[in-house]
């Protein structure tokens, strides 16, 4: 029979085995290659340590500076939007100056290159929000002037072409943020404090958030990092560990403005759908059937009839839905309501909010055909819409 081993020589055995494993060399790259396995899925090495030096060398070329100026109005002054301090000058009978130019601000953030033959740079639409002069710094610390091509506030992005389109340009890979996944590696790069080409690295914390943009605008499906993103990363790119784009930084979210271990990034399956508008047309127009609605005024009624759905309150005239003969809500004589449509699934795929239909209309395109269901007065019905466009706003 054999003896077993004794608690004391157990526990020594195994510590025995963790450190001869853990002081084992790490097989090279091109073992991991021929091996059949995707190089990227293990981290770049230098002296038989990890490293991510020579990915950073490959795609800080397509990272920029983006620095702007903006002409501010003596309105602009923090003491004349402070509602007290104006108060103060009303008891006065002190008149309030007329808005003319006054001193010049000046902040930077970050961008990338998307298109390097066109010269076309993408960063967020905050960091160039008013701009008067957009100047553009390469890693080689080549400069050029900016133009602006167009700008999504709903999606936060906005695209630029620098002119003359410089020789030598290098743009990022593409990946796909449909295939992330919650603990996904990733890298951020950009201007934090205007420290140029900085990086930090983190991973993918949530996936699908919803965030306030600065004008109120809700920001939708954004990828959550606890990778470093400060004052300056804002437009700069979000990388997987093989250096594809997954994201673009946008914003934190802390109470004291200092990074905090959240930071949102919008995915590059929004920049594919936004950005070929943007260069198009200047603007992104979403996909809308044209109705008013509100998820207070659904909730209740609806919750009344025990149904789920967005109640159509309102068809605006000569729009998609009128033409497909949506009908709204209207009042009745003696006060009462007939109760519009209720649109209850975009192709079978069921709406419980009006985020929910928005959210499945902007997977389309204007022109496109969507089959709404419907509840009306009691009876199911199939409704075939062409989507109208609504800029953004």
């Amino acid at each position: 029979m054999t003896q077993p081993y004794p608690p004391l020589a157990l526990a020594a055995t195994l510590l025995l085995a963790v450190i001869l494993t853990a002081c084992a060399p790490m097989p090279p790259v091109s073992e991991v290659e021929a091996a059949g396995q995707e190089p990227h899925e293990v981290p770049f090495r230098r002296g038989g340590y990890p490293t991510l030096a020579p990915l950073l060398r490959q795609v800080t070329p397509a990272v920029v500076n983006v620095a702007v100026e903006t002409t501010l109005s003596e309105q602009d002054h923090p003491f004349l939007s402070d509602p007290n301090f104006r108060r103060f000058l009303e008891t006065l009978d002190i008149p309030f100056p007329e808005s003319v130019e006054g001193g010049r601000q000046q902040s930077v953030g970050s961008g990338l290159i998307v298109d390097a033959a066109h010269g076309y740079v993408l960063t967020n639409a905050h960091v160039i929000k008013n701009a008067s002069r957009i100047t553009v710094t390469l890693k080689d610390r080549r400069s050029f002037s900016a133009r602006l091509l167009g700008t999504d506030p709903g999606a936060d992005i906005a695209v630029l072409v620098l002119t003359p389109v410089p020789s030598g340009l290098s743009a990022l890979q593409f990946g796909d943020s449909d295939r992330l996944e919650v603990g996904d590696f990733v890298l951020a790069i950009g201007n934090p404090f205007g420290l140029d080409y900085s990086l930090t690295t983190g991973v993918i914390s949530a996936l699908d958030r919803t965030i306030q943009g600065e004008q109120g605008q809700s920001i939708q499906h954004l990828i959550q990092t606890d990778a470093a993103i400060n004052p300056g990363n804002s437009g700069g790119p979000l990388l997987d560990s093989a250096g594809r784009l997954i994201g673009v930084n946008t914003a934190i979210f802390s109470p004291s403005g200092a990074f905090a271990g959240i930071g949102f990034a919008v995915p590059v399956d929004t920049v594919n759908r936004v950005v070929p508008e943007l260069i198009a047309h200047g603007h992104f127009q979403r996909p809308t059937l044209g109705i008013k609605a509100d998820d207070a005024i659904s909730d209740r009624v609806l919750g009344q009839l025990g149904l789920s759905g967005v109640l159509v309150l309102q068809v605006e005239p000569g729009s998609a839905a009128e033409r497909a003969g949506l009908r709204g809500t209207k009042a009745e004589r003696g006060g009462g309501l007939a109760l519009g449509d209720i649109i209850l699934a975009v192709n079978d795929e069921a709406v419980d909010s009006l985020t929910v239909l928005i959210d499945l209309l902007e997977r389309h395109k204007v022109g496109d055909q969507v089959i709404l269901t419907l509840d009306r007065a009691g009876e199911t019905h199939k409704v075939a819409v062409l989507l109208q466009g609504r800029k953004a706003q």
